[in-house]
């Protein structure tokens, strides 16, 4: 675990273990959850398909393709969860290849339509 205090900024870099410089690394998803084995009942999203829904979230540079660096302030559920749990997607793709995922960037579903 790591620890620290309520509304401290949490740092995180993930980065991919290749030897391969024409891949790139995109942060899609990360959902936080009180609950390490269930990211879907009380779960909190700060990005998803791309889009980020946390307003603390920001992506850093780095001049590594391969490395995704970002932050967000932490947080607790409802004062009543003290352990949040982080859960994220990346995407690998080949560097330059921009009809792939990794830049795309934020992806918003579309709604169904409710009519019979």
């Amino acid at each position: 675990p790591y620890y620290i205090d309520l509304n401290q900024n949490l740092y995180l870099q993930a980065y991919l273990h290749s030897s391969d410089p024409n891949l790139t690394v995109f942060v899609d998803t990360c959902v936080a959850s009180p609950d390490p084995h269930d990211f879907n009942t009380l779960a909190y999203d700060i990005i998803k398909n791309g889009c980020v829904r946390d307003s603390s979230y920001t992506t850093y540079y780095s001049p590594y393709s391969h490395f995704a660096r970002f932050k967000f302030n932490a947080f607790e559920f409802i004062s009543r969860h003290t352990s949040v749990y982080l859960q994220c997607e990346l995407v690998v793709c080949r560097l330059g290849d921009y009809s792939s995922r990794c830049y795309q960037g934020c992806i918003s579903r579309s709604k169904r339509d409710t009519s019979s």
